[in-house]
């Protein structure tokens, strides 16, 4: 995991480290230490997938999601986590990273997508390690 020969931006401690497509594995770390000093719940958002409030309802008994006006106070809370989380990864890409997310929904859609792109699926990646090892 090489890093950049020039860091455009500084390292703040405030800003999500920014991704314009170079240096994924890099980058990659340093997303993921920042999302977990910011809050560590917020990694289980983007490796788990989004909260999603639910309730039960009929015989036999269906669960369905809530309406925002059924939230209480714990639930918008962790609602909020799948938007900070989704905001800090939006805010650390380029706009040529962008166009590839911008159809996702969901923070663990964004990170996959982006995984896949620059790291391949895990076939591709069995092909390469097989490959190298030949």
């Amino acid at each position: 995991m090489a890093a950049p020969p020039n860091i455009e931006e500084g390292q703040s401690t405030y800003r999500p480290p920014k991704f314009n497509g170079q240096y994924y594995g890099w980058c990659k770390t340093r997303m993921h230490d920042f999302i977990m000093a910011e809050n560590f719940e917020l990694w289980n958002v983007i490796s788990d997938g989004p909260f999603v409030l639910t309730k039960t309802r009929g015989d036999p008994i269906v669960t369905i999601p809530k309406t925002r006006k059924e939230f209480n106070d714990a639930g918008r809370k962790a609602i909020e986590k799948n938007f900070r989380a989704k905001k800090i990864l939006i805010c650390g890409i380029g706009p040529n990273e962008y166009n590839r997310i911008s159809a996702c929904q969901s923070v663990k859609e964004i990170w996959e997508a982006l995984q896949t792109a620059h790291e391949g699926t895990t076939q591709v990646k069995q092909s390469n390690i097989d490959m190298v090892t030949t």
